[in-house]
């Protein structure tokens, strides 16, 4: 990739195009992802649950309530091959409905999971959830920048956000996690070259770009090694 003008951003894209499928659903997603059939059975329940909750609050948009398991479960799982080797900790920044850290901790139990909901009747909804599931999360209801610059902040060998907000917001409301060295996984949309150019502006960072395996405009990006442009 070419270098802007200010900061660093060295990085590559891998991966191929592909679209939504038709009819996903359980079956598919077992195979996809590689899912034991118990766990299968926990999005089983994790899906009614959304459905239930939806009545009552706006978790996901509606229209995509027809492909849940592959607008919001597959597309969430896909970075789950993308995590970092040695990762122990993940940070789920604005989880709403549980994408992709609930997703995440379903698929790698192993992971000490922070969901982090400012909106305390999601934080609800998260936390029923995951009590449902018999999952151990931690659901923090509060703003991003408040836990990232607070005392309490959890450790984060990984981040994650999907459609929260444009990069370089992003990356200045977890910047307090920028301590940690994590891997930021990122779930990003067609704009993405252009958030990209714009953040380099303020952050040097190394990018692996990844296609995204659900959506012909969407990709992964795997952020390392942030650090503010000096000027």
């Amino acid at each position: 990739m070419s270098r802007p003008e200010a900061g660093r951003w060295v990085g590559h894209r891998v991966g191929h195009r592909a679209g939504y499928w038709a009819d996903y659903g359980p079956e598919e997603f077992a195979a996809q992802f590689g899912v034991s059939r118990e766990t299968c059975a926990q999005f089983v329940r994790y899906e009614e649950a959304l459905r239930r909750w939806q009545r009552r609050i706006n978790l996901v948009g509606p229209s995509t309530l027809n492909d849940v398991w592959g607008r919001h479960f597959a597309d969430s799982a896909q970075l789950a091959a993308h995590l970092r080797a040695d990762a122990r900790s993940l940070v789920d920044l604005g989880s709403g409905a549980g994408f992709p850290g609930l997703v995440l901790k379903l698929l790698r139990p192993d992971l000490e999971v922070h969901l982090i909901e400012a909106d305390k009747r999601k934080a609800a909804f998260l936390t029923a959830t995951a009590a449902m599931l018999s999952i151990d999360v931690a659901v923090v209801a509060a703003r991003i920048e408040e836990v990232a610059r607070g005392q309490a902040r959890p450790r984060a060998d990984i981040v994650t956000a999907r459609a929260l907000a444009p990069l370089a917001a992003l990356l200045e409301l977890a910047s307090g996690w920028s301590v940690d060295n994590p891997q930021f996984l990122l779930l990003k949309g067609q704009n993405v070259e252009s958030e990209l150019i714009s953040t380099a502006k303020c952050w040097n960072m190394t990018v692996r770009q990844i296609d995204s395996v659900t959506h012909p405009d969407g990709c992964l990006l795997s952020i390392e090694r942030i650090a503010r442009v000096k000027i």
